[in-house]
């Protein structure tokens, strides 16, 4: 027996419009957070820490964090988490030993200590979209450039920008885990502190260079060494040349046919290599505004680039899944390695590269860095780059070479990712399949794991699990996007679903109660919270029942009844929330993420839903007072 709350009641016509509610989603983490769990966007090489003599590697992954590996003795161990972007982490560059700075789908550039346990130190906000690309200056440690897909490319003085921001410095900016104030204590741990943090701060004292006429957007920046020149690239199909110092273009170079994905320019600044959605590698000469080369080696989009420090060969990767290296001068190409998955980034490491994917592991391979010329001397198929297009392809097709390597030297191994689910009509279980071909089921009122059938079809086991059961709203959605299960809750669909007690099988209640299923998932959700915070404010108010100047805890605008945080018992608990995290935003504007075990019960109203609120503080459901009767 099943009941369905009004859906009428939601779309009240006699109400007026409403701005749209903040959503609220929880994260199911996996339990091993030193792996990346979704593919990797990007990495970034620290040469030689003078505090301990290591190599370090940063990357950062489709799974929203960056982690830090220490490169020691051939054998990568996981050093640190950088956890506070809410969305994927697409690019990262260093700009010093000490400052590492990256950029995500969640619109925000973010700083952080590098040789720390993953301390956040400024959020930057300025643009409207996501932000897919940044580019640094080698011998000018403070200038960062950034681009993304509203068509926006800024320059930032990064010294100037978080120096602007210390009157509204994030709630993670600290140096409480370990590091000190100048970030040389860098202990290794596979246990670093989650520093997601409520982030709010708006750099609004500061204001970035924004580069004048970019239409479109941009997948690729690149930089000179001296910070003088700036190349961008994307869906106009074209490579634009910018003076960073002052925003204005100077140059535009024309030739590639699709979305141009990577750039890389010389030391000098006279040459720019790039590599487009149409295949095509094309090395261009920016003061004759000419391509002198293109290169046909790839069969599908180019989009990782990596070169010598002579300028004189260029790794290569993409979608085709291979790593090919191609002297720039012969015009010669060899097949270096093949992947399983599309080949996201490259970082060249001594003689070796380190090759980034579609999937959560990153694998080392031999590369001759120091020496390329040692690869085209062996007996290996060799690619001619001065073939057309079609004939390159019509050679490939015919005689795929050989890959110089067959095995990587080195596997950082990730978690295999979500990339499959399927809700079934109960409406509170999701079916997921992993890559490694694992189909697990889940309880989304419990947020917990209820069993792993292994390697077996997703369709039939969905057939399997059908369950007779009245017609019930969707009162959640979910997705896969950061490799792992995520839940969303809007309001008010999140509080049209109801079920009787006896059908969820609660026990304490009788069998005619009427269960909410949005409100008391999400009470079990903060249960913890809620206790917290009846504990703070118990601790906070003095025996008259004034508060305490400085500790105010939000009860403001709350009844009495709720503003001890009592609850009855909920009809759903998450027995471990050790690895859920929440994502929301308050009235402050822009999205917030953080553990819910580090929620500590003072969290400012303001950083939270307002309907939120009101159902875990005052029992009500929005929009639904009418007809629902909660417990």
């Amino acid at each position: 027996m099943h009941h369905v709350g009004n859906e009428g009641n939601a779309n009240n016509s006699n109400r007026p419009p409403k701005e749209k509610e903040k959503r609220l989603s929880y994260v199911l983490n996996n339990a091993d957070e030193t792996k990346h769990s979704a593919g990797i966007n990007c990495l970034s090489l620290l040469k030689s820490v003078p505090s301990d003599g290591f190599d370090y590697l940063f990357t950062g992954s489709r799974d929203s964090t960056l982690k830090r590996w220490a490169l020691v003795d051939d054998m990568p161990s996981f050093s640190a988490k950088f956890e506070s972007h809410v969305d994927w982490v697409n690019d990262v560059v260093l700009v010093s030993d000490n400052v590492l700075v990256s950029c995500s789908s969640d619109t925000t550039i973010k700083t952080w200590n590098a040789l720390s346990n993953g301390t956040c130190t400024r959020t930057l906000r300025r643009h409207k979209d996501y932000v897919t690309c940044l580019a640094t200056a080698e011998n000018d440690k403070t200038v960062v450039a950034s681009g993304g897909l509203g068509g926006e490319v800024f320059i930032w003085d990064i010294e100037a920008a978080t120096a602007k921001c210390n009157d509204t410095m994030d709630g993670d900016n600290d140096n409480s885990n370990g590091a000190n104030a100048s970030g040389n204590s860098l202990p290794v741990t596979t246990n670093s502190r989650n520093n997601i943090s409520m982030d709010t701060t708006e750099t609004q004292e500061y204001t970035p260079i924004g580069v004048e006429g970019c239409k479109e957007s941009v997948y690729a920046l690149a930089m000179n060494e001296e910070g003088t020149l700036l190349v961008s690239g994307g869906t106009e199909q074209v490579v634009r040349v910018w003076d960073p110092r002052s925003g204005s273009k100077t140059s535009k170079l024309k030739g590639h046919t699709d979305n141009i994905r990577t750039l890389l320019l010389d030391s000098t600044g006279r040459f720019c290599i790039s590599g487009s959605s149409d295949s095509m590698i094309r090395l261009w000469d920016i003061g004759q505004q000419r391509c002198i080369h293109s290169y046909a080696v790839h069969t599908d989009s180019v989009w990782a680039l990596a070169s010598t420090s002579t300028f004189s060969h260029v790794y290569s990767g993409g979608r085709d899944l291979s790593v090919y290296v191609t002297d720039l001068q012969t015009r010669e190409s060899a097949l270096l390695c093949t992947e399983e998955n599309p080949i996201q980034r490259l970082a060249l490491h001594d003689d070796n590269i380190w090759v980034t994917s579609t999937d959560s592991s990153v694998h080392r391979w031999s590369a001759e860095g120091r020496n390329p010329r040692n690869i085209f001397q062996r007996d290996n198929s060799l690619l001619n780059g001065n073939l057309s297009l079609s004939k390159a392809r019509v050679s490939l097709d015919e005689s795929t070479p050989d890959p110089v390597y067959k095995q990587p030297t080195l596997t950082i191994p990730g978690i295999p990712a979500i990339v499959q689910h399927a809700l079934l009509n109960n409406k509170r279980h999701v079916l997921t399949k992993d890559t490694s071909g694992s189909v697990k089921l889940w309880e989304i009122t419990k947020g917990a794991l209820v069993e792993d059938y292994g390697n077996v079809s997703l369709e039939e086991k969905v057939e399997d699990l059908f369950e007779k059961v009245d017609n019930i709203p969707p009162w959640f959605t979910v997705d896969t996007r950061f490799g792992c299960l995520s839940v969303h809750f809007d309001s008010p669909q999140c509080f049209l679903a109801e079920m009787y007690s006896e059908d969820l099988n609660i026990v304490g209640k009788t069998k005619d109660d009427k269960v909410n299923m949005g409100q008391e998932t999400l009470k079990g959700l903060f249960g913890d919270w809620l206790r917290k915070r009846k504990q703070r404010m118990e601790c906070a108010a003095p025996s008259n029942g004034e508060l305490v100047p400085g500790k105010d805890i939000g009860i403001r605008n709350h009844t009495p009844s709720s503003i001890d945080g009592s609850c009855d018992t909920n009809a759903f608990e998450f027995s471990d929330i050790s690895f859920v995290s929440i994502i929301t935003e308050g009235s402050h504007g822009g999205q917030w993420g953080k553990k819910l075990t580090h929620l500590d019960g003072t969290e400012d109203e303001k950083d939270f839903p307002g309907w939120l609120l009101e159902c875990l503080l005052n029992d009500s459901l929005p929009f639904c007072n009418e007809n629902t009767n909660t417990k």
